[in-house]
């Protein structure tokens, strides 16, 4: 019958016009996913070059020497380590960047199936590192590039620093000679003979930076080093206290030759090396006394 013909053919059309609509619909769907999953996030971008960048400042701080103004010099097989490790994952983070962006290239002239670009999507997800990470891996690149690296001194004297505070192995310094002795030897051998007296005549040669406290007389100054056991964060602060009345600069490198005797020393009875010698040298290579 024409009626029933004609609205036969409305609801073909009708029919057709919703499948267009719906191809079109899913077309411009499997188009934005596919954009969505050949990019590569920018957190991927920052992980390979802070990677890259911890390794290489490895090296350089390795290469340069200044390895030693961080940590024990026995523990620099560690730093050898982390650079090797922090090289190898930048140049994984790398090759995977260069194969996603292959791979993003190649679907640009082709066509995949709607599985795949699931499945490369799955990997992108698992592939990404949080911005707290990133963060995390950025701050000591940034510190160690911005912040000059020089060793501890007499800025980072945190408070009055004892002439005697630092314990150990006593029992090993009284074999070394005494003008072969540093301060730490010395400060060993202080500890395990409280007496001062002991100690008179005794031939001192070390070598140190100048401390100087508002507390302390005016011709009086500590010979000091630092000594670290793993690092710069459990580093402390020992010195010897010298009679002298020339001004040093605080922070200057001195080399002290004299003797012992007991005098006073912020209202104690201390062995305090009587110069014969106060030298300026340089800074030596290793700063540090090791426990």
């Amino acid at each position: 019958m024409p009626g029933q013909q004609g609205l036969s053919l409305m609801t073909d059309d009708w029919r057709l016009k919703t499948a267009m609509q719906s191809a079109e619909h899913l077309h411009s769907h499997d188009h934005d996913h596919d954009h969505h999953d050949h990019s590569v996030p920018l957190q991927d971008w920052l992980k390979t070059g802070l990677l890259i960048g911890l390794g290489l400042y490895f090296v350089y701080i390795i290469i340069s020497g200044n390895l030693t103004n961080y940590i024990n010099a026995r523990f620099m097989w560690l730093s050898y380590v982390a650079a090797i490790i922090f090289l190898l994952l930048g140049a994984s983070g790398a090759l995977q960047l260069w194969r996603a962006l292959t791979h993003r290239n190649h679907h640009d002239h082709h066509d995949h199936h709607a599985h795949n670009h699931d499945h490369h999507d799955h990997d992108h997800d698992h592939g990404t590192i949080s911005w707290g990470v990133l963060a995390v891996i950025a701050v000591p690149l940034v510190l160690g590039t911005l912040i000059p690296s020089r060793p501890l001194g007499a800025a980072a004297v945190d408070g009055d620093l004892s002439a005697s505070t630092l314990g150990g192995d006593s029992a090993a310094v009284s074999s070394i000679p005494p003008e072969q002795r540093n301060i730490l030897d010395w400060i060993r051998a202080f500890n395990a003979n409280e007496d001062p007296a002991a100690f008179t005549g005794m031939n001192v040669d070390v070598t140190g930076f100048v401390y100087r406290n508002q507390a302390y007389a005016d011709d009086h100054f500590l010979v000091a080093r630092f000594t670290i056991s793993c690092c710069v964060a459990d580093s402390v602060a020992i010195g010897l206290p010298v009679a002298w009345s020339d001004d040093l600069a605080p922070d200057t490198w001195v080399r002290v030759q004299g003797q012992l005797a007991p005098g006073m020393f912020q209202d104690e009875t201390r062995a305090i090396i009587q110069p014969t010698s106060v030298e300026i040298v340089p800074q030596p290579a290793h700063p540090y006394l090791y426990p």
